[in-house]
């Protein structure tokens, strides 16, 4: 089915064909005949689909349409998991709705706050948010929800992950009732949880389902390699080297594991950057745009970035370290094969990464094809560089490290029953005299008395011999 085929408003049409969309994908194909009626939908698909076109295209529609004046509160109200999933649907939202004539603003943390305040204040007709920023704007009363006409709530089954549902459901108890609203909730998962919350907060919502039996898109080359902790870098560099990797995202678990690689991968000729939940948004964000534009051929990221970045022509996804989450497993190797395109996901399963291996292959439900690295692969003549060492504890002879040390001692050490000079403030002088002579005679009878006991048993030695 093409785009054409629907009724859609006429600008919104244009812009969806400058953006470069004609035909829909399977699940714009199954969603928009749905929502496009005004009905409530809950899509699960797998990511790289085209879930955030399918959405924005049944929101912009349904605002076109109604005629209703909210002055400067927003109409339509996007929720999503991650900053780097909220920039992701506001560029295509503007790119998307660029006739359309409406105001889209994006609120997310790490960024200027008063700014994203102000702007909000001006009046918007869709905002993009996590939840976080927007409950604090909405607590001052720098905007209301009470016109919303149209919610989406964007992968739904992280927001439960990230210990959002509190925050979601603090939203939704502040919007227009649910028949009064049109509600759409899209994620490559739809869990026991997730349904239960669109069955509270949705208006009888039609569960749509593109691949329930393949979680894992099906242009995707997936490969695993299992190899000792030691050996996972040499392999790494080897791979880079023989397949001239161009643009490679490779995820691991920790940020201190990704700090050490990055500063490997830099000391042998692969130009890398690493993001993560700690580094700077705007950084964070300058770094995605030199990925996109091709001046990074290599991306090092954590899990917060394996959902929501569109990145087109991500050739390979390397799992360094294989992800405790099934889930996550899904989301990583979805960044690359993206909108028909071709990929490999590698990863390489170490003694512990091992471990997770079966979980993963019971969520995606296939075996992962094992390949076995020859002696050549190993790359042996590379730059050795040390491990970045621990920020928080210091180090064993620094005078912070002493400090802890005797708080420590002292606060486990018991109370002492008597009482020194420097403790008791005596009555006067002459009392504080009389004590300190009052001890070498008190030590001398002790010696005595030691004395005579061990003269005392000598005694009937002596006699008996």
């Amino acid at each position: 089915m093409r785009f054409t085929e629907l009724d859609l408003p006429e600008p919104l049409q244009i812009g969806i064909t400058e953006t470069g969309f004609h035909e829909c994908t399977p699940i714009q194909e199954r969603t928009l005949p749905i929502s496009l009626t005004g009905k409530d939908v809950a899509g699960q698909a797998q990511t790289g689909t085209g879930k955030t076109a399918a959405f924005l295209v049944t929101l912009f529609t349904r605002l076109m349409k109604s005629e209703s004046a909210c002055g400067k509160n927003p109409r339509a109200l996007i929720l999503a998991p991650t900053r780097e999933l909220v920039v992701q649907i506001e560029q295509d939202a503007q790119r998307i709705g660029k006739y359309c004539g409406m105001t889209i603003q994006a609120i997310y943390g790490g960024v200027d706050y008063m700014k994203q305040r102000n702007a909000l204040a001006e009046g918007a007709d869709v905002i993009i948010g996590t939840p976080g920023r927007l409950i604090d704007y909405l607590k001052q009363k720098v905007y209301s929800l009470k016109q919303i006409e149209m919610l989406v709530i964007d992968e739904a089954d992280r927001m439960f992950d990230m210990g959002f549902i509190a925050d979601l459901r603090f939203i939704l108890r502040r919007l227009p009732p649910f028949d009064k609203r049109q509600n759409l909730m899209f994620s490559a998962t739809l869990n026991q949880r997730v349904m239960e919350l669109a069955y509270e907060f949705m208006n009888s919502p039609e569960k749509v389902s593109v691949t329930p039996e393949k979680m894992t898109a099906e242009n995707v080359q997936q490969v695993i390699y299992h190899v000792s902790n030691k050996e996972k870098f040499p392999l790494l560099l080897g791979l880079l080297r023989r397949d001239g990797m161009e643009r490679t995202m490779i995820f691991i678990n920790t940020k201190r594991e990704g700090e050490y690689l990055h500063d490997r991968l830099n000391a042998n000729g692969f130009p890398a950057r690493l993001i993560s939940g700690d580094v700077d948004q705007k950084k964070r964000l300058r770094i995605l745009e030199e990925f996109k534009n091709g001046k990074l051929p290599i991306l090092i990221a954590t899990d917060v970035a394996s959902r929501g970045l569109h990145i087109d022509g991500v050739s390979h996804v390397i799992n360094y370290d294989l992800p405790q989450d099934c889930e996550d497993y899904v989301h990583r190797i979805g960044r690359t094969a993206r909108a028909g395109a071709e990929g490999k996901a590698i990863s390489l399963a170490d003694e512990d990464g091992a471990l997770y291996l079966e979980g993963i292959e019971a969520y995606i439900k296939c075996k992962i094809p094992c390949e076995w690295a020859e002696d050549e692969l190993f790359a042996s003549d590379y730059n050795r560089v040390a491990r970045p060492k621990r920020i928080n504890a210091p180090k064993k002879d620094s005078p912070g490290a002493k400090q802890a040390t005797a708080g420590t001692r002292k606060s486990r050490k018991p109370a002492k029953k008597t009482t020194d000079v420097a403790q008791t403030a005596p009555a006067d002088a002459g009392q504080t005299a009389a004590s300190d002579a009052a001890k070498p005679a008190k030590r001398r009878r002790r010696r005595k008395k030691a004395a005579g006991g061990d003269q005392a048993q000598a005694v009937p030695k002596t006699t008996a011999e």
